[in-house]
């Protein structure tokens, strides 16, 4: 079970890794829902562990939908970013009627060449899921979607999740859950939907929030919970 771990900090970075991170989302204004973290920060996280790195890049929160000006943003980050030595970005483009757009989509990948890519949460904005996977797996850069199933979290969108996970078994997108996890509902989440990869964020830290560090305990109770499931 692969376990992806968000990091805002080179602190965060270095206290995921030695609790067992497999992989960090690296982001910035989480309160945001995430963006793109400044170079500084991607450096030293990059030299400060040894685990994959993947950095979110968002130059904003107001959509998903990206005039040019936030595309040519977005390809001067990937660019820096990849120069770094990150292992991965991750990205999303919708268009105005909320899906995956394509065209935007392709000057993306073309930056990012051989990095890992994980299609983030703009996916959750999206109507027909399914059809949005067929459209996201027809790039083959793309090794994943993160997501917790839509709007609502993860725990509450079981059934989706396991048709995600179902429809993607005969793809090369792999379905990264997140949101709304816990220690508590993490075993019976994987059990209904055939997951075999989570991502953790609030849900590690010290009362539950991302305004406090990274908390061990929590930590070893989702790696216990992990434990179980491999057993």
């Amino acid at each position: 079970m692969m376990l992806e771990i968000i990091a805002t900090s080179l602190a965060d970075a270095i206290a995921a890794e030695r609790s067992g991170a497999n992989r960090l989302e690296l982001c910035a204004a989480l309160s945001e829902g995430g963006l793109t973290p400044s170079m500084g920060l991607v450096e030293a996280v990059i030299e400060g562990v040894n685990i994959p790195v993947h950095v979110i890049v968002r130059p904003h929160s107001r959509t998903f939908h990206y005039d040019d000006n936030d595309l040519a943003v977005m390809i001067a980050d990937i660019r820096h970013i990849k120069r770094a030595g990150a292992s991965g970005v991750v990205i999303g483009v919708l268009t105005e009627e909320r899906k995956v757009n394509k065209k935007a989509l392709s000057r993306l990948l073309e930056e990012a060449g051989e990095m890992k890519v994980t299609f983030h949460r703009a996916f959750d904005e999206i109507e027909d899921q399914v059809e949005a996977l067929e459209v996201i797996a027809s790039f083959p850069q793309i090794q994943r979607i993160l997501t917790s199933g839509g709007q609502a979290p993860a725990p509450e969108a079981a059934e989706q999740l396991k048709k995600l996970v179902d429809k993607s078994k005969n793809t090369s997108v792999r379905i990264l859950a997140g949101n709304g996890m816990n220690p508590e509902t993490l075993s019976s989440l994987v059990s209904a939907t055939g997951l075999e990869e989570v991502h953790f964020g609030s849900a590690v830290r010290v009362n539950r929030s991302f305004r406090y560090p990274i908390d061990p305990t929590e930590f070893r109770a989702i790696k216990s919970e992990l434990k179980k499931l491999s057993e």
